[in-house]
């Protein structure tokens, strides 16, 4: 700890004195965004970390090739570093990006006092950086076998343990200093949303190499904002890029009144016009609730507690709080919530028929409909497959086969020799105490849902032992396969349910698959799916979902309905629902403004 906070600490101070010189953007430093996140982050070094909030960061820091339209539904990409959309050949196999020119990296003592522009290998580089084994990327999952010659190269570097980044990639080329090509082992026309995820952002080489272990806390990048001050799991400071090249906000309205209203204060306003965004890692649901409240945040989601409070019963903005000018924000989370156990425990993990059967029991006692009423207010539903509404691939008819049935549960563990002891709980069939160790966070609502949890395991009589941590820490367990059931939610990193499926395909063990689980069954429909174009796999999809509900692997909850609550001065608020962080297209009105 002592090490973390002197290298924050030199961070912070090297950072803050840094003059605040806005010289090519038009941001304006008096332009102060206040948000707030609910968990920590794990510092900005995407190909290590699949965080959730380290992901909001990097997507302003970082840029990618492709970036999404922010109001376009369905949901399109546009150029982002590119100078448009790739040219495609060989019916989706074959992806070739031009580079804008002009693109500079933020200053940095990396680059030894030279400017240093974007180019080509840049990304080459980058992605790299997410096939090599040592770095357990997460995202590798998205190109895994996708890339002509990159196996030859990952497997020798399993052997020798250096990754060699001087080694030329056939499908990973820099044809000149501003064209990359990707050439890719079979069509895959999702292959340009997954270069629109934060992981795919460039990085520098030099940046990498001088900055090593400590990489996480020093993001470069070319995006609108930079980093200027990090404490780890309790502030971030955000400014903008003084060499940003910016843009025009012209996005055109998909025909609703909240679009209509977005376009007609943001149209022409030259970009981006925040100058700093502050982030406080607020974990306590009642303690964000007051901040906006009290107006130290610009915007944030209703919390379920404050949700009859805020809302009428027609899920309405309450009068009292349209007087202040607060105004509403509904969307549908292209997400799904769900518990999950380690398949590699040995008290609940495997696939033997008691083993299964326990798994099965515990699925069956917990009320996924008395969860959304109390929890979640009713600003939910309930999830019925892998694959969320929103996301190509999902049947809105597919019902799930697990249900709430704890009188079949109860009979499920009798049968198979988990009988109950003097105190009422049960014992393995061996005869030794059943006790569910379960992960969860600190928080009003983390409590009410151990309590939710408790009352379901009591009603079939396992014991209950509710271990508290914090997101970041819980995360890395789980991806080390060391924990016993934990709960999670994957929000869509693209618009296809692939990024789904792969969260439980055996070979992402370690990196996006947190249940450790291993199916033959089930990574064959993945492999087979994956054969498909996108328009042809939601059969596999649905049959993989049903291998799910055999298996137990995960117990499938709902999908949340955010309303989000934005502060008269906010200019240009829209949630997208791929996009998670919308900094860089929103203004702060002045008081005539208004």
């Amino acid at each position: 700890m002592k090490s973390i906070f002197i290298t924050v600490t030199v961070l912070s101070s090297v950072v803050a004195c840094m003059p605040m010189v806005y010289a090519k953007t038009p941001a304006q430093a008096d332009k102060v965004l206040r948000v707030a996140f609910e968990a920590p982050d794990d510092g900005f070094d995407m190909v290590k970390t699949f965080n959730y909030y380290s992901g909001n960061v990097a997507d302003v820091i970082f840029e990618r090739l492709v970036q999404y339209d922010y109001l376009a539904d369905p949901v399109k990409l546009i150029p982002g570093t590119a100078q448009s959309l790739p040219v495609i050949e060989k019916n989706g196999q074959v992806y070739t990006f031009k580079i804008k020119s002009g693109i500079y990296f933020t200053d940095d003592p990396a680059f030894k006092g030279k400017r240093r522009e974007l180019v080509a290998e840049d990304y080459v580089y980058s992605i790299k950086r997410i096939l090599d084994p040592k770095n357990h990327a997460s995202s590798f999952s998205f190109i895994d076998n996708k890339i002509v010659g990159a196996n030859a190269l990952i497997e020798q570097a399993k052997k020798t343990g250096n990754f060699n980044y001087d080694a030329k990639i056939e499908g990973i080329k820099a044809l000149d200093k501003y064209t990359i090509q990707f050439t890719l082992t079979q069509p895959d026309y999702n292959f340009p949303y997954i270069l629109a995820y934060s992981s795919f952002g460039a990085t520098a080489r030099e940046v990498v190499e001088y900055y090593k272990d400590r990489l996480a806390m020093h993001p470069v990048g070319t995006g609108p904002y930079m980093l200027s001050k990090y404490v780890p799991r309790s502030k971030i400071e955000l400014v903008a890029n003084p060499d940003y090249r910016g843009f025009v906000w012209n996005f055109k309205s998909t025909g609703t009144a909240w679009d209509n209203q977005l376009v007609k204060e943001m149209s022409g306003k030259q970009m981006p016009q925040i100058g700093k965004v502050n982030i406080s890692i607020i974990e306590e649901e009642q303690s964000r609730w007051l901040a906006f409240q009290s107006k130290q945040l610009d915007f944030d989601k209703v919390t379920e507690n404050a949700i009859p409070k805020v809302l009428d019963h027609n899920n309405q903005l309450k009068p009292a709080m349209q007087k202040q000018g607060i105004r509403l924000y509904a969307n549908k989370e292209a997400e799904i919530t769900y518990s999950m156990f380690n398949m590699r425990d040995p008290l609940v993990g495997g696939n033997s028929l008691d083993k299964v059967a326990l798994r099965r029991a515990i699925a069956l006692s917990f009320n996924v409909n008395e969860y959304i009423r109390i929890l979640r207010k009713g600003q939910a539903v309930k999830a019925e497959m892998l694959v969320p509404a929103g996301v190509s691939g999902h049947n809105p008819n597919y019902r799930s086969s697990i249900g709430y049935n704890p009188v079949l549960a109860n009979k499920l563990l009798d049968h198979f020799g988990y009988k109950k002891g003097a105190d009422g709980y049960r014992n393995l069939p061996n005869g030794k105490p059943l006790t569910l160790k379960i992960n969860t966070e600190t928080g009003s609502a983390k409590v009410m849902y151990s309590e939710l949890w408790k009352k379901s395991l009591d009603a079939i009589g396992i014991r209950s032992d509710f271990k508290v941590s914090n997101f970041a820490d819980n995360l890395k367990a789980a991806s080390q396969c060391k924990y016993m059931m934990w709960s999670g939610a994957w929000h869509a990193d693209y618009p296809e349910g692939e990024n789904f499926t792969q969260l439980l395909y055996g070979p992402n063990v370690g990196r996006g698959n947190q249940s450790c689980y291993q199916s033959t069954a089930y990574d064959n429909l993945y492999k087979q799916a994956m054969q498909q174009p996108p328009e042809k796999r939601m059969p596999f999809y649905e049959k993989m979902s049903r291998q799910i509900e055999a298996d137990n692997t995960w117990i499938l909850q709902d999908t949340r309905i955010r309303n989000w609550l934005i502060q008269p001065e906010v200019q240009g608020f829209k949630a997208h629902p791929i996009m998670n962080t919308n900094w860089q297209y929103l203004d702060i009105a002045s008081p005539n403004q208004k």
